[in-house]
């Protein structure tokens, strides 16, 4: 038994003191760049910088042997980047969709590579990510003015399919008036629809990441300081591709499932024991007013009792 504890690598307090530093460091880094972006964002510091540039300029203009100051210049630059990202940022909270037109190199292309594009902003947990394209073409001939999902990068979550053919029917067969009187499409519909969806799906995602936190499970990779609690929930995930199933797992070997809707209410939850369906904590941890963080709250009291 003893040589089995002295085997067992020891913790040099002096690396611990490191790696409390590099993290100290690391959050007092991303807090100066949160205040510098403040300070530079605040109305009375653009108009002390463009009063400064503005002098300068001047003074340049007076003298031509003058110098200009690098930490001015610096001070500018930077100025101007976060006033572009700024702009940049209002314009994406403000024009979540937007539409551009792009030309297919394909020499075989319909319509003569001509493509509509549409873009979808997507915000989750005040960040901005990576945007959805759909490209649209016109490939019937008979009906010039039908649009046909080309192209998409949107989630295989988003029911896109339904949506175009809901919002963007194809034209019958039949001449081209009649085809136009009997399949109208709505591109404005569609667009609205989609980004419904896709933020409905971000947004289940989001609940599901605040009950990990909330619950405090730990991220893939990294290590559980100490044995759980019996009652602790040692796993919590999304079940399925629409992100609507939410796998809950204790640290005793129970199990749960929370399932949620379209627009991540609760609809139903469950707890499963080693005898089948546990309702006695089913009813304790949950209600039919709860939500997703209503009931991530309950696991963690729960937990701490």
């Amino acid at each position: 038994m003893d040589e089995q504890e002295n085997s067992r690598p020891q913790v040099d307090p002096l690396d611990k003191e490191i790696a409390s530093l590099k993290k100290r460091v690391a959050a007092m880094q991303k807090r100066l760049q949160i205040e510098c972006s403040t300070i530079l964002s605040s109305s009375p510091m653009q108009e002390i910088i463009q009063e400064a540039s503005s002098n300068l300029a001047s003074s340049l203009i007076k003298s031509a042997a003058h110098t200009r100051d690098p930490h001015a210049a610096s001070l500018q630059k930077r100025s101007a980047q976060q006033a572009a990202y700024m702009q940049q940022c209002a314009y994406r909270i403000a024009t979540p969709i937007t539409a551009f037109k792009v030309r297919d190199p394909d020499p075989n292309a319909v319509d003569a590579g001509h493509v509509l594009g549409l873009r979808f902003e997507a915000m989750s947990q005040g960040h901005f990510l990576r945007p959805y394209y759909v490209m649209l073409n016109r490939p019937y001939p008979d009906s010039p003015s039908h649009l046909r999902v080309h192209r998409h990068t949107v989630p295989p979550a988003i029911p896109i399919g339904g949506l175009a053919a809901r919002h963007l029917p194809p034209p019958r067969a039949g001449t081209a008036t009649a085809a136009a009187q009997q399949t109208t499409q709505d591109l404005d519909r569609f667009a609205r629809a989609l980004r419904r969806e896709i933020m409905r799906f971000h947004n289940r995602l989001g609940l599901t990441a605040d009950l990990r936190k909330t619950v405090g499970v730990q991220r893939k990779g990294k290590a559980a300081a100490a044995v759980p609690a019996s009652r602790e929930v040692v796993e919590a995930g999304i079940a399925d591709v629409e992100a609507k199933h939410v796998k809950l797992a204790w640290a005793d070997g129970r199990s749960g499932r929370i399932l949620m809707d379209k627009d991540g209410k609760v609809q139903k939850f469950v707890v499963f024991g080693p005898e089948g369906r546990d309702w006695r904590l089913t009813r304790l941890l949950s209600d039919p007013r709860d939500g997703v963080d209503d009931i991530a709250r309950k696991l963690q009291r729960y937990a701490a009792s």
